[in-house]
Formats: structure tokens, sequence, C-alpha cells
């Protein structure tokens, strides 16, 4: 039996469907922009937070979508309807998903809707779907209603009593949510054995995967945070060349500068790699006898960024080595500009160095 046909008892699920798209079509403007309502409330909440996501979408649930669920007969009684009243009992209609790259930052969005929003219901897809021996995304889906300090305030007042669901997810989990649709075999005991075999190990890679990046996010910033304090204590001969290492140590040395940008930390912590620099220490042999601001003055007839007062300290300190080593050291005109700027700084009365690196011999 389809939704569309009525029961033996007589009950009419085709004008019950009708009914609640009638009822629906009217409070779908409503609901759309209650969800954007949410959205704009978590957007906010988690940037100023500091926590990073993929995407927030917002959407108002589609009529089609919303007919079929409100017309779905009851698993307890097929002769009457799942929802009795469609519009009260289906707690998706607004709905709001948060995408996340790594696990751990699940947890951080959880704190901020609990934070934000009065929680009315909290569910955890992943326990859901083992408990019932199934297939399917891991999600966390909550249902929320707006604060009251929130619908007190006139743009918010029609919103007030809604309730919203928030689903959040990882890039893995939403990618497996993407294409189950097209998964046939939803239960493990019907699923023929080399296929359930497939659909077991697919399911442990991408667990796998979701643990393998939260990992190695975490050691990242574990060796972030021991580069910083390494530079900070002088330790500079075990602080490895990275841009992050970078900032921190020319913060120390040259002064912070909040011009300068993540790209260009990077890309000099790349040309120092290149030049052959293998830790800190030999940078700051080779730039110890310059004053950045003196040079900077000499070669542009001012105090320049951060960033240029080091590759001037560098050029100052390696000589030619710091040009023929550089990425573009077949480019005429950057040869002749750096010779040119060593000029100035001898004329100027400075001592020309002719540092190398240990990875230049």
């Amino acid at each position: 039996m389809t939704s569309s046909e009525s029961p033996i008892n007589g009950f009419d699920f085709e004008k019950h469907r009708r009914i609640a798209i009638e009822r629906y079509q009217k409070l779908r403007p409503l609901y759309a922009d209650f969800a954007n309502i949410v959205q704009s409330i978590l957007k906010e909440a988690l940037t100023s937070s500091g926590i990073k996501v993929a995407s927030i979408e917002a959407r108002a649930k589609d009529v089609t979508s919303f007919a079929n669920k409100a017309s779905e007969p009851s698993p307890v009684d097929p002769s009457k309807p799942k929802y009795k009243d469609p519009l009260n009992e289906i707690t998706d209609l607004a709905g709001v998903r948060v995408i996340t790259f790594f696990p751990k930052t699940v947890d951080e969005v959880d704190r901020v809707i609990n934070a934000e929003f009065v929680l009315h219901g909290k569910s955890d897809k992943g326990d859901i779907l083992k408990e019932q021996d199934r297939f399917g995304y891991q999600s966390v889906h909550y249902l929320v209603k707006l604060k009251p300090t929130r619908t007190s305030l006139p743009e918010y007042a029609r919103f007030n009593g809604l309730v919203a669901e928030i689903q959040v997810r990882t890039i893995l989990q939403h990618a497996w949510a993407e294409i189950e649709h097209d998964i046939q075999y939803k239960l493990l005991q019907t699923i023929p054995s080399s296929i359930r075999r497939r659909f077991i190990s697919l399911a442990g890679l991408l667990e796998i995967a979701d643990h393998e990046f939260q990992a190695i996010q975490d050691e990242d910033e574990r060796l972030k945070q021991a580069a910083r304090s390494s530079v900070q204590e002088g330790k500079l001969e075990i602080v490895e060349i990275t841009s992050d290492a970078l900032k921190a140590y020319l913060n120390r040395k040259l002064g912070s500068d909040g011009r300068m940008t993540p790209f260009s930390y990077e890309w000099t912590a790349r040309l120092l790699r290149k030049m052959g620099f293998e830790n800190f220490q030999e940078i700051d042999e080779c730039i110890k006898n310059y004053d950045d601001d003196l040079v900077s003055h000499i070669v542009w007839g001012s105090r320049q960024g951060q960033l240029s007062r080091f590759e001037t300290q560098l050029l100052a300190g390696m000589g030619e080595h710091y040009i023929s080593r550089h990425p573009w050291a077949g480019q005429e005109w950057f040869v002749n500009r750096r010779r040119e700027e060593l000029t100035r700084l001898r004329q100027a009365g400075i001592a020309i160095g002719n540092y190398r690196p240990t990875g230049l011999f």
C-alpha cells in the first residue's frame, strides 16, 4: 500500500496529505525565514568563538518532501497516519546543517548550540543506527527554539515557539550521507555477504579517515605550540622552518606586524628552505649583525614591513648567495635590483656577509 492509498478502515490519507500541504504552503516562508535566522545566529556565534567550519546551510523543508512525510502510515498501525498533526509533529520544517572539518569541532559546535538556543532534543544518529544494526552516516541532530531573550524582541517575535532542526557532522560523514540515497541495502542481515564486507570496510575507512584527519590536526597544533615555545626560549637549533614558526621568530626578533598574511609567511618559509636553511639557529646566525631598521632605510629609504626588512637582512648576510639561490635567480630584473641594493649597503658602510646555510654545502 502506498501512502496515497486509503487503508481498509477508511482513513483518507490523500485528504490528510492535501490538508497538510495547504497549511504548510502558507507557513513555509515563515519557516524559511526562521531557518535563516538560526543559521545567522550560528554563524555569528561560531565566528566570535573562533570555530572554523566548512559550511552552514539553511532551508525550509521542500513541500513534496513534507507531503510525503505527512502522509506516512504509522509503523505501529498502518491504518492510521504516523503524524496526526504534521505541522506540529514534523520537527525539521526549518533545518540548518553544519559541516565541520574535524570530529572535535562537532563537540565545539555542540557547546555553541547549547549556549545560543533552548534545546528541546538531541540525538546521535550514529548511535541509533548501531542499535538498529543499520548502515548510515554519523550525524548529531538537535531540536532548538530561540531563547526568550530573543523572541521578546520585535524582530524575532514571530518565531516564538517554532522549532528548528540543526544537523552537525563532518565532511566525510556528509559525503556518506550524500551517496546514501544510492545504497539499496540498509539492514545488515539482508545484504549479500560479499557486499556486506565491502560496506563494513568502507564504513571503517571513513571512520579511520575522520580520526586520522583529527589526529593530524592535533599533531600539527602540538608541533606549532612546541615550536613557538622553543623560539621564545631561544632553542632555535631544534625549530623546523615552517610558516607558523617563522612568524613566531620574526615577531620576537623584529616585532609583530599585523599586515603580514599567512601566504606571505608560507612563501618566505619555502624561500628559506630553498636557500638551504635547516633551522632558525642558522637564520639567526646569518642576520645577527644587521639592524633591520637600518638596512631597510638604506635600501628602501624608509622602514618597511616585517618580511621586507627580514629579506633585506638576509640579502646583507648572504650577499651573492642570496641572489643565486633565490627562485627568481634566472630573472635579469631581479638580479640587477638585488645587486643595486647590495651596492647601496656597501656605500653606506655595511659589510656584506657571505653566509652559506648548511643546505648549500
